[in-house]
């Protein structure tokens, strides 16, 4: 099943709860980028005490940071349903099994992980046994909005589907109209999409043209 997921990179938690609503005609869930400056270099909100997602929608959290332990439990706790770790932030497997069992133990549904475009494909093997599916980067450079798609994740990914065709597949970054029928047919069935949402005219027909190429594979 296609899943097209907009992005939120929120400045603070009510600007979740506003774009939210603002796509709440086409969507309830929703994945929300969290960065640190570090291990990306922008920074967005991060959760502190206390803090907790808007209850009408559901919200996976991509962590593009140094720490996705720590940050991913406080957003567990702040009511994430689904978290993504990268494998480059984590160094080991080992870690970051820990790392998911103590963010489902917080109430966390599903663990993702995360690998950067230039990351050697043999590298996620560890992380596969526990995890409900692995999001490629289809950009050279993570951060803000609107950084262009490279074509080598489209090869990637149809890479590692030949030899892993039961593992469920996302992508986030560069996602449009013009390669997201190039990235189903390569094996990817979950899609992060950031500005080809955010930055149209008509979010909801950007919305439903995106699906409709996706689904005409």
């Amino acid at each position: 099943m296609i899943e097209i997921i907009p992005t939120v990179v929120p400045n603070s938690l009510s600007e979740i709860n506003e774009v939210s609503e603002r796509y709440s005609s086409f969507a309830s869930f929703f994945h929300i980028d969290a960065a640190d400056g570090i291990f990306a270099p922008n920074t967005t909100w991060l959760p502190s005490e206390g803090d907790r997602l808007p209850k009408d929608y559901s919200y996976e959290v991509h962590l593009m940071v140094s720490d996705p332990h720590a940050v991913g439990l406080a957003f567990a706790k702040a009511g994430a349903h689904t978290l993504i770790g990268h494998i480059e932030a984590f160094g080991n497997a080992k870690k970051a099994k820990r790392a998911f069992e103590e963010w489902k133990n917080e109430g966390a549904h599903k663990v993702g992980v995360g690998m950067l475009l230039q990351t050697p494909l043999e590298e996620i093997e560890p992380y596969l046994p526990f995890v409900d599916f692995v999001l490629f980067m289809t950009i050279a450079r993570i951060g803000v909005q609107g950084i262009p798609f490279d074509e080598r994740g489209i090869a990637r990914i149809a890479e590692f589907r030949s030899t892993h065709p039961n593992v469920a597949l996302a992508v986030d970054g560069g996602v449009s109209e013009e390669n997201i029928a190039d990235l189903v047919r390569a094996g990817a069935t979950r899609f992060g999409v950031g500005s080809a949402i955010s930055k149209s005219a008509d979010p909801s027909g950007a919305y439903a043209r995106l699906r409709k190429c996706a689904e005409g594979v």
